[in-house]
């Protein structure tokens, strides 16, 4: 067998160092026989500068290329098979353009709405969008291009993103700001990850060798480069210490000299160097493997592909009395965004779109022969007299793009003032009346669902969102997408809010594990419109719900059945629980979901695996995922405040014993079955034990729950001894065993 030379032989300690960083804002450096490649955004579609050769701030207009539905509206397909075919069509343009790896796709969690990037991002919950972001890889990956996973981790704001610390619990960091990365790198291996601006608990992502390394490396066996996020490196050599492989964009050259002045002085390992340096060279050889220079695309295929994922993420938020599907009849079409349609969010993703479908046209061409009349909003009297005269009235609403954007956070998520008033008008009038909204974070709705009968969620749809929407409304597309993220009745009510954004350079994660349905369900707090809600023009009835004990985790069964008179695609959670759990969990968690699209009058059977590891929480003791033993509830349902049947299912645990110590509290002991009798018969007699519980008015026993056993010595009036109480742990740990 012959071996490929190793591509970094020969190389001496500066060329290493100069593998590790940008020669451009969008390029590496060509060393030696490892040939530059082309890193660029976005996660839904490519933005190829048309002038990277002079631009140094990456701000230059890009080339046409679809733009796809960005995460907030994907993820409301609750579809990885879509996703990853968008994942194709990307990696498709990306060959096209002379893009080698493709920035994405972010799965940070959706912590708060008021995040300025959460049209970035798939989720709040991170089961959910690490499937989706896992497809995404794959798409990208299969047509020879790299993903770069982002943003790794605990990026959760703009505010001071660049030197904030995320102040985060072990258990909470692992269960919910990890889970998400982890579910990619396991499943999909994407061959980039990017770190973070931020810190986190302290130290910059970009030097935490406990994420990049211990981690990320050590134990998901991520094989690929670590590259920074754009400017986030603010000391290289610690960061290569660390286990950053490639920074960008270029220094220069300055922070190449930094990292060989580094190993000269001792202070770094050149070994480091080496490692970095082989990481990016085999990066290179992927992504080069397949020649680029004549791959091209189909921009009619992909704008219909871009306009099927589009009709699968809309979401029928409300639809009293059958208002929706429409029939041709007159239209009142009201709202600046039916003509200037707001379809992604601002930044580094900017797409510069190959077309862009316009709501109204694609609304007149639907409504065949009949009148459509449409009226910007400006002139509130105009658009209700327009509403009055029509069969319907269809108002759009939204956010503007500067309004949220990458690089600052909302301060509110109110729709503005002015668009409700325009609302209430046309309602007064018309009170067969439609909403579509537009937008990139969670809105405040109260005031929409109160008002419209009808309601349309398309967040954003990319460039093919008007037909999308279009189609959809007619009918010619049954809706089924499904929130991604719970809409609150109000900002105070979400979880974050009293701990957002960074106060002196610190975000503290108050809330622990207990983020967004997690949150609203556990404390039972009024949504306007929960977690994984979404309507459809027909119906389905769930039925017959099994669950099996597997040694994987749990096999649930269930038959859903079209009762309804249209096919449809209807989403499947699965919820589990643990009443009885003896650590703080949230009431419920998503645990599996499926998609299954079903005729009329006809039933399926839906098989939805739930793996181990949804089940478990993280032992900060054990430093493992743990699953306890015991009975757990598991639900199915079309939202996580829709759920249809529930049934139970006894799980073995994998919970380490923990020997008790002198630290070890009472009540710790009292819990166990072979510490309980032990320790009531040998304190039985050692005084506060001897006092009725009368003596202090209260129950003594529980009053002591709290103290460490070791303290009972104090109390007891010298009736039991350190060394007495050693021995009867040591004989209390040995049965335990």
């Amino acid at each position: 067998m012959t071996h490929s030379p190793d591509p970094i032989a020969g190389l001496d300690l500066t060329d290493q160092a100069a593998l590790g960083s940008g020669a451009s804002f969008w390029t590496t450096k060509p060393i030696g026989t490892v040939p530059a490649i082309m890193l660029t955004d976005g996660p839904h579609g490519v933005r190829r500068q048309s002038g990277s050769a002079t631009d140094h701030l990456g701000i230059s207009g890009s080339e046409p290329a679809t733009c796809f539905p960005p995460a907030v509206g994907l993820s409301q397909t609750w579809d990885p098979e879509l996703v990853e075919r968008v994942g194709q069509a990307l990696g498709e343009e990306s060959r096209a353009l002379g893009v080698q790896v493709l920035l994405g796709p972010g799965v940070n969690i959706k912590r708060d709405p008021r995040c300025g990037r959460n049209f970035e991002y798939f989720s709040e919950d991170p089961l959910l969008s690490g499937a989706l972001g896992a497809a995404w890889v794959r798409g990208v990956q299969s047509r020879g291009v790299g993903a770069s996973l982002k943003h790794f981790a605990a990026n959760n704001a703009e505010h001071d993103r660049m030197r904030a610390s995320s102040d985060i619990d072990l258990r909470t960091l692992r269960e919910i700001y990890l889970r998400s990365f982890e579910i990619v790198v396991r499943q999909a291996h994407p061959w980039t990850v990017m770190c973070s601006y931020n810190r986190i608990n302290g130290v910059y992502a970009a030097e935490n060798a406990w994420l990049l390394t211990t981690v990320l490396r050590d134990e998901w066996g991520f094989d690929g480069v670590v590259v920074s996020d754009w400017g986030a490196v603010a000391d290289r050599p610690a960061a290569v210490a660390a286990g950053l492989d490639l920074e960008m964009p270029t220094t220069g050259g300055i922070s190449d000299a930094e990292v060989v002045r580094a190993v000269r002085a001792g202070n770094l390992d050149a070994a480091a160097v080496t490692r970095a340096a082989g990481r990016v060279a085999q990066l290179v050889g992927r992504v080069t493997q397949t020649d680029t220079s004549a791959a091209s695309f189909d921009i009619d295929v992909h704008h219909e592909l871009a306009r099927e994922a589009a009709r699968r993420a809309i979401v029928l938020l409300k639809n009293e009395g059958d208002l929706l599907p429409l029939a041709p009849a007159p239209l009142a079409v009201i709202g600046g965004f039916a003509e200037e349609p707001r379809y992604q969010g601002g930044g580094s993703s900017h797409v510069n779109p190959t077309r862009v479908d316009v709501p109204l046209d694609e609304i007149r061409r639907l409504a065949g022969d009949q009148p459509v009349r449409f009226c910007s909003g400006t002139d509130t009297a105009a658009a209700a007299a327009a509403a009055e005269s029509a069969e319907t009235a269809i108002v759009f609403l939204g956010l503007t793009a500067d309004e949220e954007s990458e690089g600052y956070d909302r301060e509110h998520i109110d729709l503005p003032t002015a668009q409700l008033d325009l609302l209430r008008a046309v309602v007064e009038v018309q009170p067969r009346t439609v909403a579509v909204l537009a937008h990139g974070g969670a809105v405040c709705l109260d005031a929409v669902a109160a008002l419209a009968p009808a309601i349309l969620d398309g967040a954003l749809l990319g460039q093919a969102g008007g037909g999308a929407l279009a189609d959809v409304l007619f009918g010619v597309a049954n809706p089924s997408g499904r929130l991604a993220e719970t809409v609150p009745q109000r900002l105070q009510d979400s979880p974050a809010y009293l701990n957002f954004p960074s106060e002196s350079g610190h975000t503290v994660y108050g809330e622990r594990m207990f983020v967004g349905y997690r949150w609203y369900d556990s404390r039972e707090i009024p949504v306007t419109f929960p977690f994984g809600h979404g309507l459809s023009y027909t119906r389905f009835d769930y039925s017959d719900l099994d669950l099996t004990s597997t040694g994987a985790g749990v096999a649930v069964r269930v038959t859903v059945t079209n009762t309804g008179d249209r096919p449809g695609r209807e989403v499947v959670q699965v919820y589990a629980g643990l009443p009885d759990s003896h650590v703080g969990r949230p009431m419920q968690w998503l645990a599996g979901f499926a998609s299954v699209t079903i005729e009329p009058g006809h039933r399926q059977i839906i098989e939805i695996p739930i793996e181990r590891t949804d089940l478990a929480y993280w032992s900060v003791d054990a430093g493992r995922w743990v699953v306890e033993a015991g009975e757990y509830a598991v639900s199915v349902g079309a939202s996580s405040r829709d759920i249809r049947l529930t049934a139970t299912v006894a799980l073995d645990g994998d919970e380490p014993t923990r020997p008790f110590t002198r630290e070890s509290t009472l009540g710790e002991l009292l819990a166990d079955p072979v510490a309980s009798q032990k320790i009531l018969s040998a304190l039985s007699d050692a005084s506060p034990f001897g006092a009725g519980d009368s003596a202090l008015g209260t129950n003594l026993l529980r009053m002591l729950e709290s103290v460490p056993i070791g303290r009972m010595v104090a109390f007891s009036a010298g009736k039991v001894t350190h060394e007495q109480l050693d021995a009867l742990i040591v004989d209390i740990n040995t049965q335990r065993c």
